[in-house]
């Protein structure tokens, strides 16, 4: 692929003499007002020093934010500079409030443009916005970058999901931006209400907040369903907007010129390759910084030229899981990202849920699915059979009624854990 930015081309030792550079020159920053790494960290400042520095966590920081209400310490500048607010979404504690400076709040931009230009969206496209523009950081970071592209934003705030399809037509949008769950939830809908989404202007979805865009059979629901081609993207609220995939769509790239990325190992060793929890460090969000961050994903990074011509680590599969719902079945490592991928192979099936439970004091899957009512019989046995040969394990599979389960917008939560 022509045309790359340098930066995501670099050899190993270009990346590492601009990472060592951005990180002294922002911690130099951080480290001289900023009350929560000042307390934390101290005066040091070398990138050949980051492996030995504490690791962050969300709980230290939401800790923090409860003594120091409503913001917390983690500002290195005046209140008075920044310029957004947004939050955590709550799935694993109380929301977490995040705020930017005006100058953070445009490297947020410019990455999304990266993001944007990877799946090829440019000026001339009509980007559609399916979620609810609330506190959550959601796709607002992707709604000015769109802007900063030049491209027409369409907010999909405040409607139902019948209205949102119809605005997608009506509209003529090219690109749709929502969570893999939510795109499937339209699908659902479009089918309900007769409308023949493949007919319409979409050619391109960019999905985040789960997994599910990284997973074939999800992404290729969504391809089908739309007819366009599904781009995934990684970032939080802490963090910021990690990564994206290429045209090679077998994992997702992180902006390195951005984050100094590790993995760490079940012994909490830092590797720079490898399976284990992404841990990160942001180099361009100063008013609000993350040094060392435990993201809590299970990733597995991969070094070395991509087919795209991009040299930046890339994450195999997308995010694998949450590194806390992984669970241990007789004896298997499952996590539900890898269920999912089995369920969605399956057209009927439009919703499920994952339930851990005790069985005799060992740990057992459930399966909930909401199937279609033209199902075909013995869907269950077929699920399950499938589960068994590709995980190995035994999974219980329990047809619920259809439209039973519940349907997301944001972050679905699929999985729970039951007491029987």
């Amino acid at each position: 692929m022509t045309g790359l930015p340098r930066d995501e081309t670099w050899s190993d030792d270009e990346r590492l003499a601009h990472q060592r550079a951005r990180l002294g020159e922002m911690l130099r920053e951080v480290l001289a007002t900023n009350p929560f790494y000042r307390a934390k960290l101290g005066a040091r400042v070398s990138l050949d020093e980051l492996a030995a520095l504490p690791f962050t966590m969300k709980s230290e920081l939401s800790a923090d934010q409860a003594e120091h209400p409503p913001y917390g310490t983690n500002l290195t500048y005046p209140l008075e500079r920044y310029v957004r607010l947004h939050q955590t979404s709550g799935t694993t504690g109380a929301p977490l409030r995040i705020l930017d400076t005006a100058e953070s709040w445009r490297w947020w931009a410019d990455i999304w443009q990266r993001v944007y230009r990877a799946a090829g969206v440019g000026a001339g496209d009509r980007v559609f916005f399916a979620f609810s523009f609330g506190p959550f950081i959601g796709f607002w970071s992707a709604f000015a970058g769109a802007e900063s592209l030049g491209a027409l934003c369409i907010s999909g705030g405040a409607q139902t999901s019948v209205e949102r399809i119809a605005s997608l037509v009506a509209t003529e949008a090219t690109v749709l931006l929502c969570t893999p769950t939510y795109a499937l939830r339209l699908s659902e809908v479009a089918r309900a209400e007769g409308i023949d989404l493949p007919a319409s202007s979409l050619r391109i979805s960019i999905h985040a907040g789960e997994p599910g865009a990284s997973i074939p059979a999800t992404r290729e629901r969504i391809e089908s369903a739309f007819g366009l081609t599904a781009f995934d993207h990684t970032g939080g609220t802490e963090v910021g907007p990690t990564g994206f995939s290429c045209a090679a769509r077998d994992g997702v790239h992180l902006v390195e010129s951005e984050f100094v990325v590790e993995v760490i190992d079940a012994n909490g060793t830092s590797h720079e390759e490898g399976e284990g929890e992404l841990v990160l460090t942001n180099l361009g969000r100063w008013g609000s910084p993350v040094i060392r961050y435990r993201t809590g994903d299970r990733v597995q990074a991969v070094r070395g030229p991509c087919a795209c011509g991009r040299t930046l680590v890339k994450l195999a599969g997308g995010i694998l899981g949450r590194a806390d719902d992984m669970v241990t079945v007789r004896g298997v490592n499952v996590f539900p990202s890898a269920i999912e991928g089995i369920v969605r192979r399956f057209t009927e099936v439009d919703e499920f849920r994952i339930e851990l439970y005790q069985d005799r004091g060992m740990a057992a899957l459930r399966c909930l699915i909401d199937a279609r009512a033209d199902a075909a019989s013995g869907l269950g046995a077929r699920v399950a059979d499938a589960i068994h040969r590709d995980v190995g394990i035994r999974c219980e599979v329990i047809l619920a009624a259809p439209g039973s389960l519940p349907r997301f917008e944001a972050k679905a939560r699929r999985f729970a854990r039951s007491e029987k």
